[in-house]
C-alpha cells in the first residue's frame, strides 16, 4: 500500500513539473522545418503590416520579447526599414530591449533583435549574434519576400498586439453598453480572454 502511494506521488510530481517545462514546436514555412523552444505559458503573437497587409509572428519567450509585447500593450509602434545585404530588411526601433545574443544563423521570416534596439525582419539567411524575437507566419517564400518588400528602402512597418491595429486607442467615446467589453474593432465579446479590449470607454488588458 505504501509503494502504491509512493508512485502516485511520484507520478503527479512529474506531471505538475512538466506543465512549467519549455517544449520544442515544430514550425514548417516554405518546405523548411524549424524548431523553437517557446514556453507552454507563451501564447502572445505579434503583428506585423505593411501596406495594409498584415502577417502575424509566433514570439519566443524572453525578457525582449516580454519588453516589446509591454510596449505594445500601450500602442502599437511604426518603424521604418530599409533592405540591406540580399537577405533582410531592418532599422531602428527607437527604442531599447533587453538582449539575450547567440550566435545564430537566421532564417527566411524570423524576426530578430540586434544590438538592442534595432529589428531585423529576414527574407534570407545570414549568421550573427542576435537575440531572436519571433518568426513570421507565411506561406511561400516569394510570399514572404513581396511582403517585406525586399530590395526596397524607406519601408513603413507596423508592430501591434492586433491584426489590422492602425493606431493606438486610448478611450473610446461611444454608446457602449456599460460593463460591456468590445474588441478594439467595435466588436461585443461575452467572455473576454487574454488581450486588449475596451470597457467603460477605456483600454483594458486581460492578461
Amino acid at each position: 500500500m505504501r509503494k502504491t502511494i509512493l508512485s502516485l506521488a511520484a507520478m503527479l510530481l512529474v506531471a505538475c513539473s512538466a506543465r512549467n517545462e519549455v517544449t520544442a514546436q515544430t514550425v514548417t514555412n516554405a518546405g523548411k522545418t524549424l524548431d523553437f523552444a517557446i514556453a507552454q505559458n507563451m501564447t502572445d503573437k505579434m503583428y506585423i503590416t505593411i501596406d495594409n497587409k498584415t502577417l502575424p509572428v509566433t514570439l519566443v519567450d524572453n525578457a525582449a520579447t516580454q519588453a516589446l509585447v509591454e510596449r505594445l500593450q500601450s500602442s502599437s509602434v511604426s518603424v521604418t526599414l530599409n533592405s540591406s545585404g540580399g537577405f533582410e530588411i531592418w532599422g531602428a526601433l527607437g527604442f531599447s530591449l533587453p538582449t539575450s545574443n547567440q550566435q545564430i544563423t537566421a532564417q527566411p521570416g524570423d524576426v530578430i533583435l540586434y544590438n538592442g534596439s534595432n529589428i531585423c525582419l529576414f527574407y534570407g539567411s545570414n549568421s550573427w549574434s542576435y537575440t531572436r524575437l519571433g518568426h513570421i507566419e507565411y506561406s511561400t517564400q516569394t510570399e514572404l519576400e513581396e511582403f517585406l518588400k525586399a530590395g526596397q528602402s524607406n519601408i513603413n512597418v507596423m508592430l501591434s498586439l492586433t491584426a489590422g491595429a492602425t493606431t493606438a486607442i486610448d478611450n473610446v467615446h461611444t454608446a457602449c453598453e456599460p460593463g460591456v467589453y468590445y474588441t478594439m474593432s467595435g466588436l461585443k465579446v461575452a467572455h473576454p480572454t487574454h488581450g486588449i479590449y475596451i470597457k467603460d470607454g477605456q483600454k483594458i488588458f486581460i492578461q
